[in-house]
């Protein structure tokens, strides 16, 4: 059984959520067949309208960045910006994307 982890890491700074804008996001999606919580990462990526590349972890290149890169042995597994989320966890989601788009908006 995995163990769920709901932190974010980011590369640059461990400790600093930077603020992120939704259009200039570089975002990753690390997933493997037959899991389905990548697979609901996918969906819910693709209704928020959220340009991402997928890597599948069966190939061992993209295994290796996974977890040597982002240091991550969970999938799915999202890179946003160089921050790290292993895992699904949707509330978590809906902050990090409500807080970039409210940053995209014009007072």
């Amino acid at each position: 059984m995995r163990k769920k982890q709901s932190s974010v890491r980011s590369e640059r700074d461990p400790g600093v959520r930077e603020s992120l804008k939704v259009e200039t996001m570089q975002v990753l999606l690390f997933t493997q067949p037959g899991c389905l919580s990548c697979e609901l990462m996918r969906v819910y990526l693709e209704a928020r309208e959220v340009a991402f590349e997928e890597h599948d972890i069966s190939n061992p290149e993209n295994r290796r960045t996974m977890t040597e890169t982002y240091d991550s042995t969970e999938t799915p597994t999202l890179v946003i910006d160089g921050e790290v989320i292993p895992g699904f966890d949707p509330a978590m989601l809906d902050q990090i994307f409500d807080s970039a788009s409210s940053s995209d908006s014009v007072a």
